[in-house]
């Protein structure tokens, strides 16, 4: 609560133009109806009590913001005289460029911490011998995918499938030929009420499909543990283990979760693989 706090106040003070406040507890379930309206009621006091939008540009002026506005800039740039380099954004997602530019950052970020070069309250100072638990928003997957599978066929059912088969026909044509505009078609399939799947499998017929390049980045985690005592008596046991194995210990990364983000499975991955085990 805390944390999101300063990070909204400080977009307000940015002057962005869109805020999102996450809830306490995102990061272990979907958020409660308590937890959303403490990360509701967070924009809303920002905006009702402390007078921040009453300004346009509360830092005009500040040498520091200045500065580091003009340090992200230029960073920024960097990036993307890079990306235009590769043939421009969809060569670069192509090659797996920003991915892995991505998982780079937060490999680096992650030794960070665990080095504790950064400070994450709770988590790596000022812990507490015991957390309370915490009550999180329990949902019922099964009953869930069932009630949506019962309203897709509520909807193939009513609709009128010469007219979706008609408007998915012409979005293939248009993707074949490259005449018409997809996106509009898209829209007219999904008043008829085609699926998100249908307009996506009337698109993959011509596109195929894109496949990611899962690669695991090496030597960023271990570069931040260079000259540790413990981290090179970690790599001292695994060279003694190789040597009376035969082969260097295995560790299998699996990950679970609700949503498509596996940095931390790679971030896991990646610091075991500097360490020199098998992944």
């Amino acid at each position: 609560v805390i944390r999101t706090t300063i990070e909204a106040m400080a977009a307000v003070f940015g002057g962005t133009q869109s805020l999102h406040t996450n809830a306490l507890d995102e990061a272990v379930a979907l958020p409660t109806e308590f937890s959303a309206r403490i990360a509701r009621n967070t924009q809303i006091i920002l905006q009702e009590e402390t007078g921040i939008p009453q300004v346009a540009d509360p830092w005009g002026g500040s040498y520091m913001m200045e500065s580091l506005t003009q340090q992200i800039a230029d960073r920024a740039w960097e990036l993307i005289e890079e990306i235009e380099e590769k043939g421009g954004m969809a060569s670069a997602i192509e090659h797996g460029i920003p991915k892995m530019r991505i998982e780079e950052s937060a490999a680096k970020k992650q030794a960070r911490i665990d080095r504790g070069e950064d400070v994450i309250v709770g988590v790596n100072k000022y812990q507490l011998d015991h957390e309370d638990d915490l009550d999180i928003l329990e949902v019922d997957n099964v009953a869930v995918r069932e009630s949506q599978i019962k309203r897709l066929e509520s909807i193939r059912t009513n609709r009128d499938s010469d007219a979706v088969k008609a408007a998915l026909t012409a979005l293939t044509e248009a993707a074949k030929t490259g005449e018409g505009n997809l996106l509009e078609l898209s829209v007219n399939a999904a008043r008829l009420r085609a699926t998100v799947g249908e307009i996506s499998d009337a698109l993959e017929e011509i596109y195929g499909r894109f496949q990611a390049e899962s690669r695991t980045i090496s030597g960023v985690y271990g570069a931040s543990y260079e000259g540790d005592e413990d981290w090179q008596a970690i790599q001292s046991d695994i060279e003694a283990f190789e040597k009376a194995q035969g082969r260097r210990p295995r560790m299998l990364v699996c990950k679970m979760g609700q949503d498509g983000h596996d940095r931390g499975a790679k971030i896991i991955a990646t610091s075991f693989a500097d360490a020199g085990f098998d992944i």
